[in-house]
């Protein structure tokens, strides 16, 4: 068995892995699996949703081919493995782009589906299910399954955000979107609280495709931060700067976040981008993608790891749950540099386990200190529950099932598509097995 973590690193649970190669084999191997299993792309999911402790990973990223494009519809067929950052790259350059892509490009079509990932610009496009056009997934009985919108929709709609646990996906059709090229015109605005923010991102709405903010909750319950905005810009092609990525090579004996750190950075980070706030012609990647710069970032936590807690609440009473928060995290002195605040649009989820909804969310990283942290997050479930809000299940490692039952009201229909031959950790900490 081989020793594996999810991206946050909490743990190393042994697992039998298993790799899948070619969609053609892969309902023979699952009819004679000898153990549960669940499929594991890059394992960039923060909690247990990629894991199966003593049970078997099925490896899809050699599952890695493109099937089809066309240039003038904008569909694109692909393998289930195929990595987000190499659609970019292949469509960009022929006046297409993916939709909706989640904070880092290094994720694979098939954990996209299954976590119903969403971008910076959720207000005008949705999830990156409602680009979806066709799935094909496999049952762990051998059954194959071609679904969509309008083809066996009900088999969609558990998929898509189904964490995994409908079977394994191998196949998807996407459906691009026009662009005329890499490049985005971008606005940096420093807000002070969380009103300005709420004004910022209700003026935006119309006139930006994608919006978001870094938001400090270090300093206090105010919220002061940067939002982020951004449009495609049609300007002459120029050279892109890539850079030098690093890595952060080693895990180091304790964690690099901590609350003396956390405070000079977030003080550093805020005037420093203050400063340079405005206009600007920026390329896709680094305003998309701003971490896949510095390679093997989660080891900064330390050998303890951390843990990623984002949770959206609807827009009425929106506000007062958030600012509770950030009043929780402030007195708690455990704050998060990686502190993001965005609005989600008006539009109801794909899935019936996805995550979006209307309402505003706020994505967090703590580092593991323990019970000290388990209270915290705690403390944060009491104001997402009393606020009629949900966690996402992608980035989450321990919630309470009460808060995934009440926060999820189409659990019960989507139990009905589960797949029996398929677990994880996850569905067995708050689905039972």
């Amino acid at each position: 068995m081989t020793p594996i973590a999810a991206w946050g690193r909490l743990s190393a649970d042994p697992h039998h892995v298993s790799r899948l190669n070619h969609p053609s084999g892969v309902p023979d191997l699952l009819r004679h699996a000898s153990h549960s299993g669940i499929a594991h792309g890059m394992g960039r999911s923060y909690g247990d949703v990629c894991l199966n402790p003593e049970g078997t990973l099925w490896i899809t990223t050699g599952l890695d081919h493109f099937i089809a494009f066309d240039s003038e519809s904008g569909r694109l067929v692909c393998e289930s493995g195929v990595l987000l950052r190499d659609i970019q790259r292949m469509v960009i350059p022929r006046g297409w782009i993916l939709p909706v892509t989640p904070g880092s490009q290094l994720v694979t079509v098939g954990g996209a589906i299954a976590n119903d990932v969403h971008g910076k610009n959720h207000h005008v496009v949705g999830s990156f299910g409602d680009h979806i056009r066709r799935i094909t997934l496999v049952r762990t009985d051998g059954e194959i399954i071609n679904c969509g919108p309008d083809e066996h929709a009900e088999w969609f709609a558990a998929t898509v955000g189904g964490l995994g646990l409908t079977g394994v996906i191998t196949q998807a059709e996407i459906q691009l979107h026009r662009v005329v090229g890499p490049w985005l015109d971008t606005e940096t605005v420093p807000y002070a609280n969380l009103d300005q923010f709420f004004q910022l991102a209700d003026s935006s709405e119309a006139d930006w495709e994608h919006t978001v903010s870094w938001i400090d909750c270090i300093g206090g319950s105010d919220g002061r931060g940067l939002f982020m905005r951004a449009n495609s810009a049609d300007v002459a092609d120029r050279p892109v700067n890539e850079g030098r990525k690093l890595t952060i090579p080693f895990v180091p004996p304790v964690s690099l976040v901590n609350r003396i750190s956390l405070r000079a950075f977030n003080t550093a980070y805020y005037h420093f981008k203050k400063w340079r706030s405005g206009r600007n012609i920026t390329h896709y990647e680094p305003f998309f993608y701003p971490l896949d710069n510095l390679l093997e970032w989660n080891r900064m936590y330390g050998p303890k790891g951390f843990f990623q807690y984002q949770s959206v609440v609807p827009r009425n009473g929106g506000h007062a749950a958030i600012h509770a928060m950030l009043k929780e995290i402030a007195r708690s002195h455990d704050g998060s540099f990686l502190a993001v605040l965005k609005t989600f649009g008006n539009r109801q989820p794909v899935g019936m386990l996805s995550f979006p909804q209307p309402g505003v969310t706020l994505a967090l990283d703590f580092p593991n200190n323990g019970i000290r942290t388990h209270r915290l997050l705690e403390r944060l479930d009491a104001i997402v529950h009393d606020a009629g809000g949900r966690i996402y299940p992608a980035k989450d490692a321990r919630m309470p099932r009460e808060l995934f039952e009440r926060g999820y009201p189409r659990l019960t229909e989507f139990m009905q598509y589960r797949d029996p031959g398929i677990s994880s950790g996850l569905s067995r900490r708050l689905m039972g097995y």
